[in-house]
């Protein structure tokens, strides 16, 4: 009984190895797939909010490699140093029915304090960061709220 177990499993290997493998290619029929049309002049859900222009915003930067996080508001028109960028504020707006709830800021930020490449460029959402971040590897900055006046200090 043991031989002839021990003869199997010999003699197996050998018998799979001979064993012809056949690949067959199937005709395969596109599924139709039809694209819902709906006429963009029947939509009636839209909303505009007028936005008002903030005089600057408050933003928070994180250094990744330390872990530190940095709460700094920003005026209009003007730039801070954080780590190794430098981020210049353009402009802060926000919904003119609710200036606490959303912001949207203008940044462009550059490395080496403003003497390298710009890094980010654009339009950063309060409410969504990840919609438009800034891709750097040791920080990130993003927008908390836009500033509504000369008197709000940090919370």
């Amino acid at each position: 009984m043991i031989r002839l177990l021990f003869a199997l499993s010999v003699c197996m290997p050998t018998m799979l190895l001979s064993q012809s493998i056949v690949v067959e290619e199937l005709e395969i029929i596109p599924s139709i797939v039809e694209t819902p049309f709906q006429n963009l002049e029947d939509v009636t859900s839209e909303t505009v909010v007028q936005a008002v222009v903030a005089q600057g915003a408050k933003l928070r930067g994180l250094d990744k490699l330390t872990n530190e996080l940095v709460d700094f508001e920003l005026n209009n028109g003007l730039s801070v140093n954080f780590g190794a960028l430098r981020v210049d504020m353009v402009q802060c707006r926000h919904p003119t029915d609710n200036a606490t709830g959303e912001a949207y800021a203008f940044l462009s930020i550059s490395e080496d304090n403003g003497l390298g490449q710009i890094v980010f460029e654009g339009w950063m959402i309060a409410s969504s960061p990840a919609l438009s971040a800034l891709d750097h590897a040791r920080y990130d900055v993003w927008v908390l709220r836009c500033k509504t006046s000369d008197t709000e200090g940090n919370d």
